[in-house]
């Protein structure tokens, strides 16, 4: 970071008018008589550190009222703590098992747990499966061939990952057709690095215009704090589907998640990726989508990692949110993304939950639907 142009707390004097207008030459340039300089210029000449965040007792309590005073002085936290933390970034690496389908339950076991171990290999923290593995995204329509199907959350198949991802030591999400008292349910299992159930999800958006139709939905959004090798971080889910709902991501977002998890089977083109894009970037959260490869119906790969960071506390205008994009070939592909650089921009930007009008947004409940939005297979 170039220092010639911020103070020692961290603002950016280039922005200051009365620097620009020469009337202050800056806190690193002014002669200080003793006793006149600010508690932060004080403090780091003492301590012989250039700016706070060389500081190992950043952020201290001397400067939190400072840092919440005003947007430049959020932003100087944000350049603060990555500066506190650089050298020692937070680089959280998913894997995307990016895979074909087998033909049979036990195909689908073998082919994901040697995906997982490349995971592992490949450096990955994290390992996310593209929706329902156990079946392929294969729905049967028959009501004894879906019974057939559908596995147990206890069952061998989800207790093998459960156990892989306690030998390997990292996290997998692993999807499956759930059996669910007299009902399946498309459902997801996301187990920590110690093999411990961090998060159970079931898909609230079900497809009823196609194959899910004689599927159960889920009806809650929940958030876990996941152990990983690099740390702990709020995880949440949504299943294809769900992610076209901008309310999915928003609910997550509000009970705290930091990343959300996404597998997918559809084709990703322009418009959902851009979905995507825009889910990151108005929650301030880091969103990774698992979907099948080409040469599965209706899939074309282009697995993604967005992390929800526009802007950097130094940087020109906006940046890419976009860090990761697989082709369409099938693989284990691995992109990761700064959790402490998006804890930092979640603590000084203005989208997520800091500048919401909930007391407006009752419309949002509203049951009721009306033309054109009708639709004769839309369960109530």
């Amino acid at each position: 970071m170039d220092k010639s142009n911020i103070a020692y707390c961290g603002v950016d004097c280039s922005a200051c008018p009365d620097r620009t207008g020469g009337k202050c030459p800056g806190c690193r340039e002014t002669e200080w008589q003793k006793g006149d300089e600010c508690m932060p210029v004080s403090c780091c000449r003492r301590r012989g550190i250039t700016c706070c965040g060389e500081c190992g007792d950043f952020p201290c309590p001397d400067m939190k009222g400072f840092y919440e005073e005003s947007d430049p002085h959020r932003l100087a936290y944000a350049r603060m703590y990555l500066e506190s933390r650089r050298g020692r970034e937070t680089i959280v690496h998913i894997a995307f098992l990016q895979l074909l389908p087998g033909g049979s339950l036990s195909q689908q076991l073998e082919r994901g747990m040697a995906a997982c171990r490349e995971a592992k290999e490949k450096g990955a923290d994290i390992a996310l499966f593209p929706e329902m593995w156990s079946i392929g995204y294969a729905v049967p329509q028959d009501k004894d061939e879906l019974e057939a199907a559908s596995l147990g959350p206890d069952s061998m198949f989800i207790k093998c990952f459960q156990s892989l991802a306690r030998e390997l030591e990292m996290a997998i999400g692993i999807t499956y057709l759930e059996a669910y008292g007299a009902f399946s349910r498309n459902s997801l299992v996301l187990f920590d690095m110690h093999g411990r159930r961090a998060l159970d999800y079931s898909k609230v958006h079900t497809c009823d215009f196609s194959d899910e139709r004689v599927l159960a939905r889920g009806n809650v959004f929940p958030v876990c704090e996941l152990e990983t090798s690099k740390g702990a971080l709020k995880v949440g889910a949504m299943i294809c589907y769900d992610r076209e709902f901008p309310e999915s991501a928003r609910l997550l977002m509000l009970g705290g998640a930091e990343l959300i998890i996404v597998p997918n089977a559809c084709p990703m083109e322009i418009n959902r990726l851009s979905q995507l894009r825009g889910r990151a970037y108005e929650n301030m959260l880091a969103i990774a989508t698992c979907n099948y490869p080409s040469g599965q119906p209706d899939c074309n790969g282009h697995s993604t990692l967005f992390d929800g960071v526009a802007y950097l506390p130094d940087g020109n205008g906006s940046r890419d949110t976009c860090v990761f994009e697989a082709g369409s070939e099938p693989g284990v592909f691995v992109g990761g993304f700064d959790l402490d650089m998006l804890r930092a921009y979640r603590k000084s930007e203005v989208h997520g939950n800091a500048y919401r009008r909930p007391e407006l947004y009752g419309r949002l409940i509203n049951e009721r639907v009306e033309e054109p939005f009708i639709r004769k297979d839309r369960r109530i």
